[in-house]
């Protein structure tokens, strides 16, 4: 019950703010320009294969700028201290903030739904791959607040909790780069920690397991050890 009022309480924050507007904004048209790149290419195809793409890319900066308050800003305010005190689970905490970002996150993913509209009034996509694509972009998405969630539980700092989130998110999602110049096991070890080979397979129409089990597993491991950040302060 508590998890349900925290994420109430800071979806309204999210909605009542400006920040998130100016930032989901920011995404919608950056998606909508390389979408209009797409479509106008020659030989281009009725597909969202490229709306997830550049979107998982954009969504490394937006997922960090979601969370970096969350915790930061009740670090700087000495609010966090209070809140821990009172009758409330670390977990609680960090898990209701956690569902108020992934809201506003699907919300600002919901409107690109505009492209894919468009998609269907002037060509003939198959719905196969839009389904898989926005599923995938949905569990990038989660995975990588979980991963901002720990860059605000650091520092009561937004900009350094920003930019430790988007650290974390372009080495995990770039790994495989790595993989491409050494060989045998490492390879295929650095390939599998990508976030961006994993959702390689969603945006072609691919709904492989292990890739969901992949970014599920990110999330949980990155809120997890945030819990553990927070839990360190009550000894400090």
């Amino acid at each position: 019950m508590n998890t349900f009022h925290i994420a109430l309480k800071e979806s309204k924050l999210y909605f009542a703010t400006p920040a998130a507007y100016i930032v989901g904004a920011m995404f919608l048209a950056l998606t909508g320009v390389f979408f209009v790149f797409d479509i106008t290419a020659p030989f281009a195809e009725a597909s969202v294969r490229g709306i997830v793409d550049w979107a998982s890319f954009f969504i490394i900066f937006l997922a960090p700028l979601l969370t970096m308050k969350l915790l930061a800003e009740e670090q700087k305010l000495g609010t966090l201290e209070l809140l821990l005190t009172s009758p409330v689970r670390d977990w609680e905490v960090v898990i209701g903030k956690y569902i108020a970002s992934l809201l506003i996150l699907l919300a600002i993913v919901a409107v690109t739904l505009y492209y894919v509209l468009l998609l269907y009034v002037f060509g003939e996509p198959d719905t196969g791959p839009i389904l898989s694509g926005y599923l995938g972009l949905i569990l990038y998405g989660a995975a990588a607040l979980g991963i901002g969630m720990l860059g605000s539980s650091i520092s009561s700092n937004q900009i350094v909790s920003a930019v430790v989130g988007i650290a974390i998110l372009l080495m995990l999602s770039y790994v495989h780069l790595i993989g491409g110049i050494v060989t045998g096991l490492a390879s295929s070890i650095l390939d599998g920690m990508s976030m961006n080979q994993h959702i390689a397979d969603f945006s072609r129409g691919v709904i492989d397991t292990s890739s969901v089990v992949f970014f599920l597993s990110l999330a949980a491991v990155f809120i997890f050890l945030t819990i553990r950040s927070l839990e360190t302060r009550r000894w400090r």
